[in-house]
C-alpha cells in the first residue's frame, strides 16, 4: 500500500496524550493525580520518561503535550525537572476522548509544518527497549510518509484479555516490520485470545500512531467533519494563558467525544500496522505492575518499606507506613498514607468497584490524595477535629499563593524551614525559623517563598467552616480567579 504522491518529508511532532481517570491504579493514582504523575517504574514519572524518550533534536520536534486543566501545573513542573521544553501544553477544557485530542494537536502542527507527521503516545506506558522503539517508529515514519495512517502493534507475550488486538495484513516487502491493517479487534474472551497469540497475526492494540497531518485531517474530515471543524475552531480561538494554550472552551465541547480507533483508524483503507517488539506495558493494573517488576527469588515485588516472611509472588508498595506480611501469596497490598488497599493478585481490577463506592459516598479519596499539589507547592492534612484543622504547607523558591482572604476562618503560620514572606492587611513582614503570625478572619493575606530553598510551614485553621472553598481571591499570578475554583 503506497500514495501515489507520498507528502514530503516533515518533522516528526510527539504528541503526549495526558488524561485518564485515575481509577485502576487507585489508592496511589487518583483522579487529581493519575498515574502518569507517579514513578511507577522507576525514579522518573511515566510522562517525564515518555517525555524523555522522544527528547532527541535531531529525531524529533519539542512535544505538544494535551492534557485537563487540572493537572497543567503538575505536567508543566514535571516537564521542567525533566529538562524538557514542549512546543506547547495544550488545555483541554472538557474530556472528549483521544480522536480530538490528536486532531487538535495536528491543527496546531500543520499551521507551522504541513508535511510533518505525529507521533501520538500515552504518556503512561512503559518501554523498557528504547532503541526498538526508535526503530519502530524509524519504520512508522517511514510508511506514515507515504501517506499512511501507522499504528504499533505489540508482539504479544501471553493470551492477554484485557487488552484489544489488530490483526495484520499483507506484509510489506520493501518495508521490513510493516503490515496492512486487516482488523482491530475488541478484547477476547480467554480462548480468542490463545487462538490469536497461537496464530501469529494478531498483535497488541498499543494505542500509540504515527499520522501524516494531511492524510490525518482528510480522513477524519471524511468521517468525523463536524469534529474536525470544532476543533480547527478552537484551535483558532485558542489563547495563550502563563505557559500553556487554552483550546476555545465552546468549540472544543461540541466535538465528538470518541477514540482515534472509532473515528479513523477502524474506518479507513489507508492504515498500516508496524510489529513492535519494545518491552511494553500500559500499566493496566496492579498486577501489571507486579509483571514489570523487580521481583525476589519467592516472586515477590516490595516498593517502599516493607518486610515480608513466607509470602510468595505478591506485589507490596508502602509510601509512608511499615507494612509487614506473613505467609501470604499472590496479593496486592498499597498503602498512602491515608488508604490501604488489599486484594488477591487476579481480581485487583476490581479496584474500580472501590472507587465507585468512594464516589457514591461522596468521599475525596477517589480524587484526592492526603497531599494536594498546586502551582506553587503542595500541602497535606496533619490533623483536624471541632472548628480546628492542622496543614503542613510547603512553598517552593520562588512562588506565593494567591492573594485572598476568609470569611469563616482565622490562621497561625510557623515557619518550619525557609523564609516566609507575609503580605497581612497592609502589614509586609518576613518570617524565618520558628517564628509565627496570625491571620484574623476577613483580612486579606499571602504568602510568599522570596528564598532559594523550600519553605514549609505548619498553618493551624480555626473558625465555624474550614473548607477549601471559603476563599476571596483579589490577585493570582497562576491565572486562578474563580472563588473556590482551585483553592489556595
Amino acid at each position: 500500500m503506497t500514495a501515489s504522491h507520498p507528502p514530503a518529508e516533515g518533522r516528526i511532532h510527539p504528541v503526549l496524550l495526558s488524561g485518564g481517570s485515575g481509577t485502576r491504579l487507585w489508592p496511589l493514582s487518583r483522579r487529581a493525580f493519575p498515574k502518569q504523575l507517579l514513578p511507577l517504574a522507576g525514579e522518573r514519572t511515566m510522562i517525564q520518561e515518555t517525555a524523555l524518550r522522544v527528547a532527541d533534536p535531531a529525531v524529533f520536534a519539542p512535544p505538544i503535550v494535551v492534557c485537563n486543566e487540572e493537572h497543567r501545573f503538575i505536567i508543566a513542573e514535571q516537564l521542567r525537572e525533566a529538562g524538557v521544553e514542549p512546543a506547547a501544553i495544550a488545555l483541554e477544557p472538557v474530556g472528549r476522548n483521544t480522536a480530538p485530542a490528536i486532531a487538535a494537536a495536528a491543527v496546531m502542527v500543520e499551521r507551522e509544518d504541513p508535511d510533518g507527521v505525529l507521533l501520538v503516545l500515552p504518556s503512561d506506558h512503559v518501554i523498557r527497549d528504547g532503541e526498538a522503539f526508535l526503530a519502530a517508529v524509524e519504520t512508522a515514519a517511514t510508511a506514515a510518509r507515504r501517506g499512511v495512517l501507522t499504528t504499533f502493534g505489540i508482539t504479544p507475550q501471553y493470551p492477554d484479555t484485557g487488552l484489544g488486538y489488530i490483526r495484520r495484513g499483507a506484509s510489506w516487502p520493501d518495508l521490513p516490520g510493516a503490515a496492512d491493517l486487516a482488523e482491530f479487534v475488541e478484547k477476547p474472551d480467554r480462548d480468542r485470545a490463545e487462538e490469536f497469540v497461537a496464530s501469529g497475526d494478531y498483535a497488541w492494540n498499543s494505542g500509540m500512531f504515527v499520522f501524516p497531518i494531511g492524510p490525518l485531517l482528510a480522513e477524519l474530515e471524511r468521517f468525523e467533519p463536524a469534529l474536525v471543524a470544532a476543533c480547527r475552531d478552537a484551535v483558532a480561538g485558542s489563547v495563550h494563558d502563563l505557559t500553556f494554550t487554552r483550546l476555545e472552551a465552546g468549540a472544543f465541547a461540541e466535538a465528538t467525544s470518541i477514540s482515534i480507533d472509532h473515528a479513523v483508524m477502524e474506518r479507513t483503507d489507508r492504515a498500516a500496522v508496524v510489529t513492535a517488539d519494545i518491552g511494553w506495558n500500559d500499566v493496566g493494573s496492579w498486577a501489571a505492575l507486579w509483571e514489570i517488576g523487580e521481583r525476589d527469588e519467592a516472586g515477590n515485588v516490595a516498593v517502599g518499606d516493607v518486610v515480608l516472611h513466607d509470602a510468595g509472588n505478591t506485589y507490596v508498595r508502602s509510601e509512608r507506613r511499615l507494612i509487614s506480611a506473613v505467609g501470604v501469596n499472590d496479593l496486592v497490598i498499597v498503602e498512602t498514607g491515608d488508604a490501604i488497599f488489599v486484594a488477591p493478585r487476579d481480581r485487583a481490577h476490581e479496584v474500580k468497584e472501590v472507587v465507585a463506592h468512594l464516589d457514591r459516598s461522596d468521599r475525596s479519596e477517589s480524587d484526592l490524595h492526603a497531599r494536594v499539589y498546586r502551582p506553587w507547592g503542595h500541602y497535606e492534612g496533619v490533623a483536624e477535629g471541632d472548628r480546628f484543622q492542622v496543614k503542613q504547607i510547603s512553598v517552593k523558591p520562588g512562588e506565593k499563593l494567591s492573594l485572598q482572604m476568609h470569611h469563616h476562618r482565622a490562621e497561625h503560620w510557623i515557619v518550619v524551614q525557609g523564609t516566609a514572606r507575609v503580605t497581612k492587611g497592609d502589614e509586609e513582614i518576613l518570617l524565618t525559623e520558628n517564628q509565627s503570625t496570625y491571620i484574623p478572619l476577613g483580612v486579606q493575606h499571602r504568602l510568599e517563598n522570596p528564598g532559594e530553598i523550600e519553605l514549609t510551614l505548619i498553618e493551624v485553621q480555626s473558625g465555624s467552616y474550614l473548607g477549601e472553598d471559603d476563599i476571596v481571591r483579589f490577585d493570582d499570578i497562576y491565572g486562578r480567579q474563580d472563588p473556590g475554583a482551585d483553592p489556595k
